[in-house]
């Protein structure tokens, strides 16, 4: 049976037809709205056609009757819609994230994006059609970070600047990006190098650490040695704590870090000290974990796990990452060993692209002779013959 004036007024909470899939939904509360429901190609799909008393009977008639029009000519109403409201920052962005992410390798990436743009430019601009975006609105959401959380602004006006690329590249927007950089905001904003404040971790001065080695050396547990084949071979600690055997060359003494474990996305290789190789433990299966976690076999060991060795030795005041310092002090201070060797050793890309086009190699064997440096100082050694032993 069709509605009429008086049922819409009257009708009980429920589902009420008015005929070829026209409905009016009432609510327990006693609201009421216009849903027309529809197929399209095979899908079902729900209309909605706004809310009673706003929308009468006769108005939701004829808004249902367009809407049959534009299904008999092969439209779907509800994409019209959609296509026909502006698009906005936000809706494009996460348009964006969701286009990108089969091809991030990393299922962070897309949670970085989607963090950091939901943290600092979605309350600035995210309801701001994508098409009217200005300068000033780039202006407005950059500046309250650009100064103190530099690396942070920068990411972020690279990611808005992609955005608006992408809503060009659809074809909603038009002329110049205004998150770009070179030729335009370089011009607004000072360099992020000028005001990246350089965020030191916390390091154990060089001359230190032959006595901080002893007392590691004491420590038992599968933390305590991976903290010393991190410090050994300079490795980040994310890095160690993912090596597994195949990674590890026990004749040629080299760990070859694949690509896609490293910071830079490049293989790395690390010559292994004699002393580095005998923290390695007893080999096993190629797919195993060299520093696996004692409390979840299997697994790695935790991020904070080497951080806790320190907290229980007493050093607060240093990082396990801050040993990648002590290493640079120690080699540029006390050696003759080149820069560029140094920096190959810390897996550091080389900044100035001349040095870099001559820089092809990555400088194994005279690396090779640093690490075994590293060791002996690091150990207090006076002949590569003799290996500290860590407990196990």
């Amino acid at each position: 049976m069709i509605l009429s004036a008086q049922k819409v007024k009257t009708a009980g909470p429920g589902r009420h037809g008015d005929g070829r899939g026209l409905f009016l939904y009432v609510k327990p509360s006693g609201s009421r709205s216009w849903v027309l429901r529809y197929q399209v190609q095979g899908r079902r799909r729900d209309l909605g056609l706004g809310s009673f008393p706003d929308v009468t009977l006769a108005m939701a008639r004829d808004r249902a009757t367009e809407a049959r029009r534009l299904i008999a000519e092969g439209e779907d109403p509800i994409a019209k819609k959609q296509q026909a409201r502006p698009k906005t920052f936000k809706d494009a962005a996460l348009e964006l994230i969701e286009s990108k992410r089969p091809g991030w390798k990393n299922a962070k990436h897309a949670a970085q994006w989607t963090s950091t743009l939901e943290t600092y430019a979605f309350p600035k601009i995210g309801q701001v059609q994508v098409a009217k975006i200005e300068t000033a609105d780039v202006i407005a959401a950059l500046t309250p970070i650009w100064s103190t959380k530099p690396e942070t602004a920068n990411r972020v006006r690279q990611r808005v600047e992609a955005v608006l690329d992408y809503a060009s590249a659809l074809g909603i927007r038009t002329g110049d990006n205004p998150a770009r950089w070179r030729g335009h905001l370089d011009h607004l904003l000072p360099k992020p190098t000028k005001v990246r404040a350089v965020k030191h971790h916390p390091a154990l001065p060089h001359a230190e650490i032959a006595d901080f080695m002893v007392q590691l050396q004491i420590r038992e547990g599968v933390a305590a040695r991976a903290l010393g084949f991190t410090i050994l071979t300079v490795a980040r600690s994310g890095e160690t704590r993912g090596a597994t055997w195949a990674e590890i060359d026990l004749q040629a003494k080299t760990w070859t870090i694949p690509a896609n474990r490293m910071k830079a996305g490049k293989e790395h290789r690390v010559p292994l000290s004699k002393t580095a190789l005998a923290l390695l433990g007893g080999k096993r299966g190629d797919d195993k974990l060299i520093f696996e976690s004692e409390a979840k076999p299997g697994k790695q060991i935790s991020d904070m796990s080497m951080t806790a060795v320190l907290r229980r030795m007493g050093r607060d005041d240093i990082t396990v990452h801050g040993f990648r310092s002590t290493f640079r002090d120690w080699a540029g201070e006390t050696t003759g060993f080149p820069r560029e060797v140094i920096e190959a050793a810390l897996a550091h890309g080389i900044k100035d692209k001349a040095e870099a086009a001559y820089a092809r190699s990555d400088l194994f064997d005279k690396r090779r002779k640093l690490m075994e440096a590293w060791a002996l100082f690091s150990t207090a050694q006076k002949d590569e013959g003799k290996v500290v032993a860590f407990l196990k």
